[in-house]
């Protein structure tokens, strides 16, 4: 297993826009996909409403984990994508 935690940067946090465009980055990826955020319990990284889930709000610390085949690839880049903004992805 291969995690990694980010700070959420989106003024917005992780609404409905860019939990989409976190999915979709998370589906190209065999890894297995986990996020958590404090208490929450862990959410599939691939499901909109886990995602959705988290209400992870700007500020936010999210643990992003992988199991996989290319799990080190996958943290790394949903790790960066966490940490953006999210409007040049939108």
């Amino acid at each position: 297993m291969i995690e990694k935690a980010v700070v959420v940067t989106n003024r917005l946090g992780i609404h409905a826009r860019p939990a989409t465009v976190f999915v979709q980055a998370a589906a190209r990826f065999d890894a297995d996909i986990f996020l958590s955020k404090g208490d929450v319990s862990r959410v599939n990284g691939k499901s909109i409403m886990g995602v959705m889930m988290l209400a992870a709000e700007q500020g936010a610390e999210v643990l992003v984990e992988a199991e996989g085949s290319d799990a080190q690839q996958a943290v790394e880049r949903l790790a960066e994508l966490l940490a953006s903004d999210f409007e040049d992805k939108i």
